[in-house]
């Protein structure tokens, strides 16, 4: 059975947007690979943060993570810093990779126009740590959008170039490109996201209100701009948010009953807007009813990371052992 490892930086509670995007692919992978899931820490004090609410955001996360689907008995789930041996290998690696690779890395540059106050070493390094989050555990597959294509391939470089080095230890991983729905946020304009306030919460959908907050927060989703009154007849296709969001939730009649009504002015963004608000509601009702089981039982978050983290120590112990030897670095006999 081939391994896969994702990773997913403690953003505190998932969105819709997390969930289309990766989280749901992650459950189905369970049922056919050995699943490495990481909760990489490490990754997110590259940004501006405040220290005291990072626990919070770990907790918040691994709560949806689990109520979503992610299964510690078939899975490993785990805390990046729990397992130093991350930053152990990452220095080993950053020792056999150039510095001219790092520097045609597009994201770099991405992420230091967002934070351009704090420029730091982590931003430029981080794709060498992330080379180590994969291998350590030598995944044959990482699941990725197109956008992550490149650090796969340096994940893949560095493999080679140790290898060649050193002697043969690492896989040259795979990237398994996901299919991942174009999810704009409710403004129709950005990618979903926390940060620009435009995405939907997957607490909402374990509200007590009969789904009136997600309601209100789909009444804001941007539509087909040809649809100015209900008499407009418009084009699913067209709708930035809402004809995406239905073809992850609605069955092929309801999507036909939509097409029809929207294209006919038959039925109004209103009427369009209950029905996958109804959808999403059945959908994730799972997930509702096991997340309040796990804020009810806060230990099991600290219990499964701990759980985790001893399971990928081991790993990764092994794999650094093979390390250190093709390294020549010095080790004392064991006892007799």
């Amino acid at each position: 059975m081939k391994t896969v490892f994702s990773g997913i930086q403690p953003s505190g509670e998932l969105h819709l947007g997390n969930y289309l995007g990766a989280i749901r692919n992650w459950v189905k992978l369970q049922d056919q690979y050995r699943c490495v899931f990481c909760v990489v820490d490490y990754h997110a004090i590259t940004q501006t943060y405040e220290p005291k609410e990072m626990a919070r955001r770990v907790t918040d996360m691994v709560v949806d993570l689990l109520a979503l689907g992610i299964d510690p008995e078939r899975s490993l789930l785990f805390l990046q810093s729990s397992v130093p041996e991350h930053t152990e290998l990452a220095w080993v690696f950053s020792n056999v990779i150039g510095m001219g690779v790092l520097e045609r890395k597009t994201q770099f540059k991405d992420k230091s126009e967002h934070q351009p106050e704090n420029i730091n070493v982590g931003l430029f390094t981080y794709p060498v740590l992330q080379a180590a989050d994969i291998l350590l555990y030598k995944a044959e597959a990482v699941p990725v959008g197109q956008d992550q294509l490149q650090h796969i391939e340096l994940a893949r470089d560095i493999a080679r170039a140790f290898n060649h080095r050193f002697g043969k230890v690492f896989p040259e991983c795979e990237a398994m490109l996901t299919n991942l729905p174009k999810l704009l946020g409710i403004d129709g304009k950005q990618k979903m996201s926390k940060s620009l306030g435009n995405h939907i919460p997957l607490t909402v959908f374990g509200a007590n209100d009969s789904g009136k907050a997600l309601k209100k927060l789909l009444s804001r989703a941007v539509t087909d701009d040809k649809r100015v009154t209900r008499e407009d007849a418009g084009n699913p296709d067209d709708c930035p948010t809402i004809g995406v969001m239905h073809k992850q939730f609605s069955t092929d009649e309801e999507l036909a009953w939509v097409r029809t009504g929207c294209t006919t002015a038959g039925i109004g963004c209103v009427d369009c807007k209950g029905k996958l608000a109804e959808n999403m509601l059945a959908h994730f009702t799972g997930y509702a009813e096991r997340r309040a089981a796990l804020l009810a039982n806060p230990g099991r978050v600290e219990e499964v990371l701990a759980m985790g983290a001893q399971k990928a120590r081991a790993i990764a112990q092994r794999t650094l052992g093979e390390v250190h030897k093709k390294l020549g670095l010095w080790r004392p006999k064991a006892a007799p």
